[in-house]
């Protein structure tokens, strides 16, 4: 049975049509990029299998670490297939840091939410350093760290020297746990101490420490840490 035999109500194009895009499953979304099926599944059970690949059943979320060659290990997904699906997959990832991209941050959730879709399921840790000026807004923001699974050093030197650099007021980390539980570790709060005191001395102000997992973060910050 295609697509095209489903009643007109169940058909993801004009689902999509008649009920707007986030009327549909993912299967469904999925189904629109794959477009065609094979000879014994139509788009929509090559879509479904697609998303049975994920043994951490994270979703969509797969797209983010999988590759074209492991798609195209599923009947009815080719070359072609694949690249529009990793393609799409970042694209998503891009709407979803432009969207949350206003230059200035009311919370750490805000701050959070734009680094999610970039950080949230990356396989290493990755140690990002944000320098802002006196009206908090970003002067320079830079990759400090990227590292093994366990290990993400935050060194105090390098923090300050490219702090001083830009001459920034305030600053804040945000690095992931690949696990996907953003609970700190003793090395990250020793870690956050260590850079309070350091930037008391310097005049420049540790303002949070932000830390993701997987669709969520804690803030150091607004547990007490700092």
């Amino acid at each position: 049975m295609t697509t095209k035999e489903f009643p007109l109500s169940e058909q993801p194009y004009e689902k999509c049509e008649r009920f707007g895009a986030e009327a549909l499953s993912d299967a469904e979304l999925l189904a629109i990029i794959i477009k065609t099926g094979t000879k014994r599944e139509c788009s929509l059970d090559v879509a479904r299998n697609l998303l049975s690949m994920d043994e951490n059943k994270q979703g969509l979320l797969f797209l983010h670490y999988t590759t074209i060659q492991e798609l195209m290990e599923i009947p009815g997904i080719g070359r072609v297939k694949a690249i529009q699906l990793l393609a799409a997959a970042e694209l998503g990832r891009r709407l979803s840091t432009a969207a949350a991209d206003s230059g200035v941050f009311k919370n750490p959730g805000d701050l959070a939410r734009r680094y999610m879709a970039s950080m949230g399921h990356l396989l290493q840790e990755k140690v990002v350093l944000i320098m802002m000026d006196t009206k908090c807004h970003i002067l320079k923001e830079a990759v400090i760290f990227k590292g093994t699974v366990n290990s993400s050093p935050l060194e105090a030197r390098e923090v300050f020297l490219l702090a001083l650099k830009h001459r920034a007021v305030f600053i804040i980390l945000l690095h992931n746990h690949p696990s996907g539980d953003p609970k700190p570790s003793h090395a990250d709060l020793a870690a956050t101490r260590r850079l309070k005191e350091a930037g008391e001395l310097l005049g420049i102000r540790l303002m949070d420490h932000i830390i993701i997992g997987d669709n969520k973060y804690i803030s150091l910050k607004e547990k007490g840490f700092l």
